[in-house]
């Protein structure tokens, strides 16, 4: 009985949350927009504590390790869910990048419109300049750029070759970019987070919620990488990225050791 009442419980406390902060944002916007640069701050503002709202609402306990980095940044991560957003946001200043399927998606792509986010449409190349256009935008408004290189989630079992088309920008600015790690753990009577954290195959986003917000807890881990990498080509850039984030990365399927909540800065 405790799961379904989870359940309802989560998805009120998800609607509660994000509906009171989406029309927050609503009602501060025409004073922001007056004051233009004030945008990017109460934007900022709304996201983190959105994103910190969201981890509170499923229960997500987020440690991190290494020192983040400071906005206007560039980082690079694995990718494994959408609960990686909430992972990052809620210590980060930052904007995604995202597959352009999600923009249409219902109050999903309403949301992420409002908040920067950069959508990239994969399937054609000569997206590429545009998405680089809207990143230098972002580092100009002095935010942090996210972006996950694999180009689609998965079940965490390794991380996945990068591409690095998406890399151009830092090597266009001459720009260090910085990488992370994230992994996921459940409580040991929960579903594995393997199955149940990650989204990856041929699973479907409302089913795979539902399950995520029946867990009692999900514990996500975050180590921020210790330098940055500089380089005048991106697939070399690409390879480095790679090989470092790999190296640091607890495998979902393997990871055994509780991990300790952080308070969120």
């Amino acid at each position: 009985m405790k799961k379904p009442l989870r359940l309802i419980r989560r998805l009120c406390a998800v609607t509660l949350v994000t509906g009171g902060l989406y029309a927050l944002w609503l009602i501060g916007l025409p004073l922001v927009l007056a004051f233009a640069p004030l945008k990017s701050a109460w934007r900022n503002w709304i996201f983190r504590h959105w994103a910190k709202g969201m981890a509170w609402a499923i229960n997500l306990h987020i440690t991190f390790a290494g020192v983040p980095p400071t906005a206007p940044f560039y980082l690079v991560s694995n990718h494994l869910s959408y609960v990686d957003i909430f992972a990052f946001a809620a210590h980060l200043d930052c904007v995604f990048v995202s597959k352009s399927e999600i923009k249409d998606w219902p109050l999903i792509g309403l949301l992420c419109r409002s908040m920067d986010t950069i959508f990239i449409d994969r399937e054609r190349r000569t997206d590429i300049p545009r998405v680089i256009r809207l990143i230098e935008k972002a580092w100009k408004k002095k935010q942090g750029v996210i972006i996950f290189p694999e180009g689609t989630s998965s079940k965490g079992a390794e991380v996945l070759p990068f591409k690095a088309a998406l890399l151009e920008p830092a090597v266009k600015a001459a720009l260090p970019v910085s990488y992370a790690s994230i992994t996921y753990q459940t409580a040991p009577a929960d579903t594995p987070a393997y199955l149940s954290v990650c989204w990856w195959g041929k699973m479907t986003f409302m089913p795979h919620a539902f399950d995520l917000f029946r867990l009692s807890q999900i514990d996500a881990k975050i180590v921020f990488g210790s330098s940055t990498f500089l380089e005048a080509d991106r697939k070399i850039l690409a390879q480095k990225l790679h090989r470092a984030i790999a190296a640091q990365f607890t495998p979902v399927t393997l990871a055994e050791e509780p991990c300790q909540a952080a308070t969120a800065p």
